[in-house]
């Protein structure tokens, strides 16, 4: 973990701009923050979120996940969350990187394993905090230290991640990533049902809508997505709605009733209520105050 601490703070120190910082390898970002941020929404997806220095938390629905240097977040599905930077200082800055699953290969590599993880009776969530060591962060080392000679990403950066698949395949935590990134059986069900609602979050969705599409009762649907997500149907909608209209009111700069119907609310004051109970603003000073911080 030293190593990799001395490369990813190198690595930082030598980029222009802010944190995240998007790197020459897809799916990998590196992050720093020299201070304790204010919690944030954001989405995250299936990947690795390590962390390298400092200590980071995040809500996922009613659990909440804390890990710190020599851990990682393993989140195995697409799915809005509350985090927050708990432990940074201009001194010992917060650095994580975030390894985002390749999926294919996760696939290549389990289909070639003699013996495959054997997947927990319950209904796992999609989120588990891992220890990052040894072998793991060994290959996360090498990766950052691959950014360094940009022509060999292309041939050695698959031979890296195929190891960081082994080596979560034959991990504690296997049972979990073969159920929930490779999902079958109920999960994948629930899963083809997560990604319509997520396609499709604008529009009026009915629960039993979604139930069918995962061959579900809605009671056993409603009662498995809660397992899966930590939040039900209606919350992970919800959720998703408000970032895509922070989102465009700061990026695309339309104003606060434009968001609130482009997202699929009918109401813009229910929308500034909602926005405002979820961000802890409402949804005109926090837009007027994320394009200053912009600018």
């Amino acid at each position: 973990m030293d190593a990799l601490l001395e490369a990813v703070k190198r690595y930082t120190e030598t980029q222009a701009g802010e944190s995240p910082y998007a790197t020459a390898i897809e799916g990998v970002t590196i992050l720093r923050s020299d201070h304790e941020k204010r919690p944030a929404y954001l989405i995250f997806k299936p990947a690795l979120c390590v962390v390298v220095q400092g200590a980071k938390w995040a809500i996922f629905g009613d659990r909440r996940f804390d890990y710190r240097a020599g851990q990682a977040l393993l989140v195995s599905l697409e799915m809005p969350a509350f985090g927050r930077v708990a432990e940074a200082s201009p001194q010992e800055p917060y650095l994580g990187l975030i390894i985002e699953f390749d999926i294919p290969i996760l696939r290549e590599v389990m289909d070639e394993l003699e013996t495959l993880p054997q997947p927990p009776d319950h209904v796992g969530r999609g989120v588990c905090v891992t220890d990052f060591n040894g072998p793991l962060a060994d290959c996360a080392l090498r990766m950052v230290r691959l950014l360094e000679t940009p022509k060999a990403i292309r041939l050695l950066y698959p031979a890296i991640m195929r190891e960081i698949c082994y080596w979560l395949l034959t991990g504690p935590h296997g049972g979990e990533v073969m159920k929930l990134t490779l999902a079958s059986g109920h999960t994948k069900r629930v899963i083809s049902a997560i990604h319509a609602l997520r396609d499709r979050f604008a529009e009026a969705v009915r629960i039993e809508e979604l139930a069918r599409i995962a061959q579900m009762s809605p009671s056993a649907f409603h009662r498995q997505f809660k397992a899966i997500t930590s939040m039900t149907p209606l919350q992970y909608q919800k959720q998703l709605r408000l970032l895509e209209a922070k989102r465009l009111m700061v990026s695309n700069a339309v104003n606060v009733e434009t968001a609130a119907f482009q997202v699929g609310y009918e109401s813009p004051s229910q929308f500034s209520r909602e926005y405002s109970r979820m961000f802890g603003v409402s949804p005109r000073r926090d837009a007027a105050s994320l394009k200053l911080t912009a600018a």
